[in-house]
């Protein structure tokens, strides 16, 4: 038995089967690489779905979590904590916003926004109690606790998992119309992706982000923009809103926040909105705990410093030209922004996976999406020659595999 299958058969044996993952066992990272437990060495087209935009152990955010691991990691929010401060003020900035709460993982940070949804609702806007409404995209992806699937309409995260919590309903992604038929007096929010990742890369209309802004500003209802996958450059900007202007009411972050080392997200909003929280309406043990905190600082500054957006745009231009220019025939449709791409295979192709099994063998590593979609989203970070070097795996292996 290789090292490789003694792990694989030790995690099956103790570990829930909640993935389907690529047969290959990671032992460390550097940079756009990934080296399994036999040495071998891989392209890491995925970026753990965005949390590493920075790349795998960058050497400041590193050293920036070992300084102040060492001084304080935790700290009861009974009291106050200079990194918490500095970290609300740097993401408040950076996002033109004027308040931050944090919270650890992305499905924690979409609920928080839910809360405060619904409580401006029923504080400001003069909802009955017990009616607010919030209108989400159908094949959305905001997380899989029991609210956040009540609102998906993907059977696959619901089934026997209901009764679901109320006051959801669905609109067409991409379609201003299927948005307005559902809008009420109740509705005081609109929860979507700017860009469905998990749905396949499915970007929306030019000028959809921007009707919405301007929709929800002639209804009084809150606009919140779930960038836990597209925010930090991903997508060719600070955060996917700027290509159009369309600023949220409600900002919710994750992942590449905690600069691919840790948890952290954050809900970023305007003061009249965040201050309908008060204590005890929300809270977590480690929210905004320094040794996150001072991290995603570092993440904010390195994400200016680096010119990480201008980079992901450049990345995103290059593999969307090559893949284009490729012609390949088990390819439908390919679709992006930034560094952020999917490759929609025919039916006929026989499904994403298998072919995300053969760059696994070839050394690149990246994964399928709802069943026949190839996910392609490199750390921003990446080098012009592993770049090329993975999408010519790509291209061959999309030519090739039959």
């Amino acid at each position: 038995m290789t090292s490789t299958e003694r792990e694989i058969e030790r995690f099956n044996r103790f570990g829930a089967h909640n993935y389907v993952p690529l047969p290959v066992v990671i032992v460390r990272g550097e940079g756009a690489r990934l080296f399994d437990i036999d040495g071998k060495a891989y392209i890491d087209f995925l970026s753990s779905y965005s949390a590493v935009n920075f790349g795998h152990s960058h050497p400041v955010l590193v050293a920036t979590l070992k300084k102040q691991a060492e001084k304080l990691a935790v700290c009861s929010r009974a009291y106050h904590a200079e990194e918490l401060s500095l970290f609300c003020e740097e993401l408040a900035r950076l996002c033109e916003m004027e308040a931050v709460l944090p919270m650890n993982s992305g499905a924690e940070a979409v609920e928080t926004a839910i809360k405060i949804a619904r409580k401006w609702g029923y504080d400001k806007k003069g909802i009955p109690l017990g009616q607010a409404k919030i209108i989400a995209m159908k094949n959305n992806f905001h997380g899989r606790t029991i609210t956040l699937i009540s609102c998906s309409s993907e059977p696959r995260y619901r089934e026997h998992f209901d009764p679901f919590t109320p006051g959801f309903e669905l609109a067409d992604f991409g379609s201003l119309d299927s948005v307005s038929q559902l809008i009420d007096s109740n509705t005081c929010g609109i929860l979507v992706e700017p860009i469905q990742a998990e749905a396949g890369i499915i970007v929306p209309p030019e000028g959809y982000l921007r009707q919405l802004r301007d929709l929800c500003t002639e209804k009084n209802i809150l606009l919140l923009f779930d960038e836990i996958q597209t925010g930090f450059g991903r997508t060719g900007k600070n955060f996917c809103f700027e290509h159009e202007t369309a600023k949220p009411d409600i900002l919710i972050l994750g992942k590449s926040l905690g600069g691919g080392l840790l948890p952290i997200s954050a809900v970023v909003t305007r003061r009249k909105m965040m201050d309908v929280i008060g204590p005890g309406h929300h809270g977590s043990t480690f929210g905004g705990n320094p040794l996150a905190c001072a991290v995603a600082r570092a993440s904010i500054r390195l994400l200016k410093e680096e010119k990480l957006a201008s980079r992901a745009e450049r990345v995103g231009q290059k593999i969307l030209t090559w893949l284009g220019e490729s012609h390949l025939p088990s390819v439908q449709e390919i679709r992006g922004k930034g560094a952020l791409v999917g490759i929609e295979l025919h039916p006929s192709a026989g499904g994403a996976r298998r072919y995300c099994e053969e760059l696994c063998r070839r050394g690149v590593l990246c994964k399928e999406t709802h069943d026949h979609t190839v996910r392609i989203a490199p750390p921003l970070i990446i080098s012009d020659d592993d770049l090329a070097l993975a999408v010519k795996q790509v291209i061959d292996v999309l030519r090739s595999t039959q």
